[in-house]
C-alpha cells in the first residue's frame, strides 16, 4: 500500500491498524499511533521489535500489507551511519538532492546552525564522527521537513560527543519545529529528549508514556523515575526495588 500525504496543523503522523510482514514473519501488528506537529517522540524496543521497520515505513522506504499511514509531504531521515558521499564536499553533501535557486545559501545556513561553517569545503574522510553526524543533520534540516526521522544517530558516538549532539538536536528541533521520531535503544536518551516515549514489544505498542515538559524536567523527578522503571521492565531489564 502507498502512503498518503497531507498538510495538517495538528498532526504530522497518523497510523491506524498498520500491519507489516516479511514473508510469513509478522513484524508489526495493528499499530495505532499519532504524532502531533512539532512533537518529539522516542521509540524504544528490544532488537527485532520492529522499531526500524516502523521508521522505514514512515520514511516511505517500505510498503505495508494493510492499515492507514498518513505523513507530511516533506520528510527527512538521519541514520546511525551519516551516509555521506565521500567524493563530495561537506557543502555538496548537504545540497545533494535539494532543489531551488537558493540551495547554496540554505546549505551554508544549515551548516552554520550545526556549527560547521568552517568545514563547508572539507571532505567526509577528514571529519570526526560527531562532525559527520552534524552534516547528516544539516542535510536533513535543509529540507525543512514536517517529519524528522532519527534512526539511532548517536549510538556510535563517544559519551561526550553524544551529549553535545543531544543538545544540538534539541536546539534544532526548537528552531525548526518538525515532528520528530527518534529510534533508540538508550532509555536515558529517550527520557532526556522526548516528550513521549513509545515502547514496541513483539511488533505491537506496549506503552505510550507522556513525559513532563522539557523546560521543567529533571532526571530525579518521580515521573521520570517511574517512566524509566516502567520502560526498563517492558524491555526485560530487572529493576531492583527502591
Amino acid at each position: 500500500m502507498e502512503q498518503q500525504t497531507f498538510l495538517d496543523t495538528t498532526a504530522a503522523v497518523s497510523i491506524r491498524g498498520l500491519d507489516k510482514s516479511f514473508g510469513r514473519r509478522s513484524i508489526l501488528r495493528a499499530i495505532d499511533l499519532d504524532i502531533r506537529a512539532g512533537e518529539f517522540v522516542a521509540l524504544l524496543g528490544t532488537s527485532g521489535s520492529g522499531k526500524t521497520t516502523l521508521l522505514r515505513l514512515l520514511a516511505g522506504l517500505e510498503s505495508y500489507e494493510c492499515g492507514q499511514l498518513v505523513t507530511p509531504q516533506v520528510k527527512a531521515v538521519a541514520f546511525q551511519e551519516p551516509r555521506l558521499m565521500p567524493w563530495l564536499t561537506v557543502r555538496a553533501n548537504v545540497e545533494l538532492g535539494v532543489r531551488g535557486v537558493d540551495v547554496g545559501d540554505r546549505a551554508l545556513r544549515a551548516l552554520d546552525e550545526v556549527g560547521l561553517a568552517g568545514r563547508v569545503d572539507a571532505w567526509p574522510a577528514t571529519l570526526s564522527g560527531g562532525e559527520a553526524q552534524r552534516v547528516a543533520l544539516a542535510r536533513a534540516l535543509i529540507r525543512e521537513p514536517g517529519l524528522l526521522l532519527l534512526d539511532e544517530p548517536f549510538s556510535a558516538l563517544d559519551a561526550l560527543t553524544r551529549l553535545r549532539m543531544h543538545q544540538l538536536t534539541l536546539n534544532l528541533w526548537r528552531a525548526h519545529t518538525p515532528a520528530v521520531l527518534l529510534v533508540t535503544h538508550d532509555v536515558d536518551e529517550a527520557l532526556k529528549l522526548a516528550g513521549r516515549v513509545v515502547v514496541l514489544s513483539d511488533g505491537a505498542i506496549a506503552a505510550d508514556i507522556a513525559l513532563p515538559d522539557l523546560a521543567i524536567r529533571k532526571a530525579s523527578d518521580p515521573a521520570i523515575l517511574a517512566a524509566k522503571r516502567h520502560v526498563l521492565a517492558l524491555l526485560g531489564v530487572d529493576v531492583p526495588p527502591d
